[in-house]
């Protein structure tokens, strides 16, 4: 489980000395909670976001346990490196916005007529509770041929899931290589 620290002072000193130690700045907010300015060690950080197998993923924040959702970060411009992350917590039973990855499965047919397979949106837009929620949206792209696409209509209905994004975005297409 990943160990935090309550941030004390807000001031730029204070956050700048913070990065310097190693510690990455985090937002821990939710429906009817009190906001939670947080501090995590970078690698840490890092090792749970990559090594997590939901979207939502435990972190322990003076004394408290929560389940949280990464909603937002921010990176340096040129070095890449995170500066700040929102993480959200997954309160059972509340309806919320999440955002799940959308991942093509299978070998289409237009690989083998010079095409290559392009994920339009990385990330699908859905809402609902905790419990329903999926860690990723599967698109079978067996049938797919150059020029082909599968758009947010074309998924199949999801159980207590509402999808935010309109009906005519494109998700994954299958495009000509050049």
């Amino acid at each position: 489980m990943l160990e935090g620290i309550v941030r004390e002072s807000m001031t730029t000193g204070a956050t700048k000395a913070l990065r310097r130690d190693g510690y990455l700045i985090a937002n821990i907010y939710g429906k009817g909670l009190e906001n939670i300015n947080a501090a995590f060690k970078m690698n840490e950080y890092i090792r749970t976001v990559r090594n997590k197998e939901t979207i939502a993923f435990p972190v322990n924040v003076a004394g408290k346990e929560l389940n949280v959702v990464v909603q937002g970060y921010e990176s340096h411009a040129v070095t890449g490196n995170l500066l700040h992350v929102d993480l959200m917590v997954a309160q059972a039973g509340v309806e919320t916005k999440f955002n799940i990855p959308v991942v093509p499965v299978g070998e289409a047919i237009g690989l083998k007529n010079k095409g290559l397979v392009h994920i339009a949106k990385q990330r699908l837009t859905v809402k609902c509770t905790p419990e329903n929620l999926m860690n990723k949206i599967e698109i079978d792209v067996t049938e797919m041929d150059v020029g082909d696409s599968k758009l947010v209509r074309d998924l199949p209905e999801l159980a207590n899931i509402t999808i935010v994004d309109s009906d005519r975005v494109a998700l994954v297409s299958i495009i000509k290589a050049k």
